[in-house]
């Protein structure tokens, strides 16, 4: 593929989790976080975005976020579970994603607050329609996610360069 072929890069943060006595990175989905998580696989396969890998976070909640978003997909991406994403900054998040390969045209960032909607932000320096107002009103609940595009590789992934052109959260 052509480096000036647009990217898209989909943000998801993990569905409602539940509080047992567990140190946070082993904490499950809650019963809503189930519903949710596959109610926004459904969202994701209708956004016609063909995703060709996914990055998610190794904490529990993630991992079951993924599980039951991925079935709702029409196909599923290759999926690597990543350590560096659980607690992650920004800026952090960009050098994971700095070193995906370019082979991949589309791909899915499966994590947590604030870092999902930190690097929503950073990277957005533009938007499309109403997906920033919808973002800024409504934050980035569980189960939410923004789909950003950019041109280039993803080496070149940095603050500004993608353009915000989906929004969706449970209650949208």
């Amino acid at each position: 593929m052509s480096v000036a072929e647009p990217r898209r890069i989909v943000l998801f943060r993990h569905a409602k989790a539940d509080w047992p006595q567990v140190n946070d990175h082993e904490r499950p989905l809650a019963e809503r976080g189930r519903k949710d998580a596959a109610v926004a696989g459904r969202k994701l396969a209708d956004t016609g975005v063909p995703l060709d890998l996914a990055l998610c976070s190794t904490a529990v909640r993630t991992r079951e976020t993924w599980k039951l978003a991925v079935h709702e997909l029409p196909e599923r991406p290759k999926t690597v579970y990543e350590e560096r994403i659980y607690e992650a900054s920004p800026g952090e998040l960009i050098a994971v994603l700095n070193e995906t390969p370019d082979d991949v045209r589309n791909a899915i960032l499966i994590g947590h607050n604030p870092g999902v909607q930190g690097l929503t932000e950073v990277l957005s320096g533009a938007a499309e329609g109403d997906a920033r107002e919808r973002l800024t009103r409504r934050g980035f609940p569980a189960a939410a996610f923004a789909v950003v595009s950019f041109e280039g590789s993803w080496k070149t992934l940095e603050p500004g360069v993608a353009t915000l052109v989906d929004y969706w959260a449970p209650s949208e």
